[in-house]
Formats: structure tokens, sequence, C-alpha cells
């Protein structure tokens, strides 16, 4: 529940302000694969993953042993993390070592650490 003071006590709308900012909003489409984008880190198993991506490249066997988590399951949250362009992949031979997608995303990870230990 909002405090009293979280919310204005009268309803007055500056719609020069208003329309300006509606006109630099992202479109729909952009916000909905921003949200997806977040959605995709949102969850304690890709997060272990793209910690320990974080440090180094690691194939999915890595990953499962590393994060205690199967191989099946792990092979299904690379793929989501892919689709989203989080991480890359890299085959050499039969092996598929996945990282981190670029350095946006090591920069998110590290600014994302350094807000929350702020």
């Amino acid at each position: 529940m909002p405090k009293s003071n979280d919310v204005c006590s009268i309803t007055i709308i500056d719609g020069e302000k208003v329309n300006r900012v509606k006109s630099l909003l992202p479109s729909v489409t952009e916000t909905d694969n921003i949200a997806r984008f977040f959605k995709g880190l949102g969850d304690s198993t890709r997060q272990k993953i793209l910690q320990a991506l974080l440090i180094e490249e690691l194939c999915v066997c890595d990953l499962s042993t590393i994060t205690d988590v199967s191989i099946s399951a792990i092979s299904h949250q690379l793929r989501m993390l892919r689709d989203l362009s989080i991480v890359k992949s890299r085959r050499v031979g039969k092996m598929v070592y996945y990282s981190l997608a670029d350095e946006h995303i090591r920069e998110l990870m590290r600014q994302t650490a350094i807000h929350l230990n702020e």
C-alpha cells in the first residue's frame, strides 16, 4: 500500500511533458523485447549459468556439474539464453562451448552486482 506522501494529492497533468515523454518511449515491440530479455535473466538457474560464464567459457557438462542441475535442464536454459542473445556458443569438434554473448552482457552483470552491493 503506498504511503500518502507517495502519491500526488491532486490530479494535474502536464500535457507538454506527457506528450514529450510518450514520443520518446520505445515502441511496444521494443518494450516487449526488453521485458523478455530481463525475464530471461530472472531465474536463479540461469543466473548461476551466467555467473559461471562470466568467469569462463564452459560446456553443458561443466555447467551441469557447477550448478548441480541436469544436462537436459542446462541445455534448455542455454537455448533460452541463446535465443535472447545473452549467450553464444562455439563448436569445437563434438564439443559446444558457451560464453556470454558480448561485453554488454558482461557489463550488465557487473553493474547489477555493484548496484546490489551498494
